[in-house]
């Protein structure tokens, strides 16, 4: 496949980038507004030739034989990018996250503290597939005053160079710089992006597990993201069985793709001769593939063994891997063991299990009575969501705006100097929070 070339070297890319990023954290909301409904309009101008680009990079895709999960998600149909510019309008609706005083404190009299928040300066994303989310990254970066520099994955090159053609067309006619935005073409220039510590604040990869690993492991930049979207879902033995059917159909089938998709279904062994013919049966009539531990074969004897390779696996298919297991404990344990601290659920009625699961269950979201499929920014009312971060420090969980901020303490004075304070005439510190 040809790749087109950037013209320019990658720091001086890097550095019109940040100095782009730097006006933009200047901007008014009403122009970081008016420039996102740009974005908006310039890309449903650009519709035809957005859908026509992912069509070559989808036929392009599959001569060379790409992954059927990775296929699905680098296809962009008229209802996907149709939802993407709905975000791009829901972000533009959010609050503005940039110049909100967090702390307002008078030190002293007359010496008064705030903080205050502020952009991060430049974002690094490299993503595979998935081309609608240059749309929501672009959208959630002008509204948190960021730069950035996208890098999609080679087979979505064709789509996200036209995604960003109609955003800087779009940015063209605002107060944004265009500059603020820049798409990377080629493999080299990933390594090359992770060394730029000086001109990128955060990189946030979206990708394999290997991949985010390899980032982790080969820049001092700080990294954002999340690896395997290994989610699980536990019937109770105190589960509505209908209620259970729906959601674990929903959170295998609406889109096995996602990494919000379950891959372990944990059933109660009470439950367990009822439920699991119940919702095979529901599963493979959407043609789902079911692998179950020796004590679900028992129960469902025609589907295949599941071994310790499919507890680990991040299927991103319509693969479902079953389990029975004799209590809330032992769901527990198995979730600590091969969850990925991504999306885990529990069907239940019975409230104090619910709550047990949910406090006991490391993960950055965790579920009671619906399906794994909500843990998206979208959904969350975030308007859009750069990645979802399983990492133990905030932001964690579908990152949007509130993960691109963060802040800085401003001290206004008037000539007050620390050495009146120390000795033994010190003055005292007032530390009285103000309106």
């Amino acid at each position: 496949m040809t790749t087109v070339q950037n013209a320019l070297p990658l720091i001086q890319i890097a550095q019109e980038t940040r100095q782009a990023a730097s006006k933009l954290g200047l901007l008014s909301t009403e122009d970081k507004n008016q420039a996102i409904d740009a974005i908006a309009l310039a890309l449903e101008s650009a519709r035809e030739e957005i859908l026509s680009a992912n069509v070559a990079d989808c036929q392009a895709a599959v001569a060379e034989g790409i992954a059927k999960p990775l296929y699905k998600r680098l296809q962009l149909d008229e209802h996907k990018l149709r939802d993407a510019i709905a975000g791009v309008r829901d972000v533009g609706k959010l609050e503005d996250p940039v110049g909100k005083v967090q702390i307002h404190r008078e030190i002293d009299s007359g010496l008064i503290l705030k903080r205050i928040t502020c952009p991060l300066g430049v974002l690094g994303i490299i993503f595979e597939a998935r081309p609608e989310a240059a749309i929501q990254i672009v959208s959630l970066a002008i509204k948190s005053g960021n730069g950035v520099i996208l890098k999609g994955g080679k087979e979505a090159l064709r789509s996200c160079a036209a995604i960003v053609k109609a955003i800087k067309q779009g940015l063209s006619h605002t107060a944004v710089n265009p500059d603020a935005v820049q798409l990377l073409t080629t493999r080299e220039e990933i390594l090359e992006l992770l060394k730029l510590d000086k001109y990128v604040d955060l990189i946030i990869p979206r990708g394999s597990n290997s991949f985010v690993r390899f980032v982790q492991e080969n820049t001092r930049i700080p990294v954002l993201g999340h690896a395997d979207g290994i989610c699980h879902l536990y019937v109770d033995q105190a589960a509505d069985i209908n209620k259970a059917i729906n959601i674990t159909v929903d959170s295998k089938t609406q889109y096995p793709a996602a990494c919000n998709a379950i891959e372990t279904l944990l059933v109660h062994s009470s439950i367990a001769s009822e439920f699991l013919p119940q919702v095979a049966a529901d599963l493979e009539a959407h043609n789902v593939e079911l692998r179950g531990d020796e004590r679900t074969l028992k129960i469902l004897p025609n589907i295949s063994i599941a071994t310790t390779t499919d507890w680990e696996t991040e299927y991103s298919d319509l693969i479902l891997s079953i389990k029975i297991v004799d209590s809330l404990e032992d769901a527990i344990t198995h979730i600590d063991n091969y969850g990925s601290r991504h999306t885990e659920a529990i069907i239940t009625e019975d409230i104090k299990a619910a709550e047990t699961f949910q406090a006991l269950v490391n993960a950055a979201g965790v579920y009671h009575n619906c399906s794994t499929r909500f843990a998206d920014g979208f959904r969350y009312g975030f308007g859009a969501e750069v990645g979802i971060s399983t990492q133990q420090m905030p932001p964690r969980g579908p990152v949007g705006l509130e993960g691109l901020i963060t802040y800085k303490y401003k001290m206004s004075g008037d000539g007050h100097i620390v050495d009146s304070y120390t000795g033994a005439n010190a003055k005292s510190f007032t530390h009285r929070d103000l309106e």
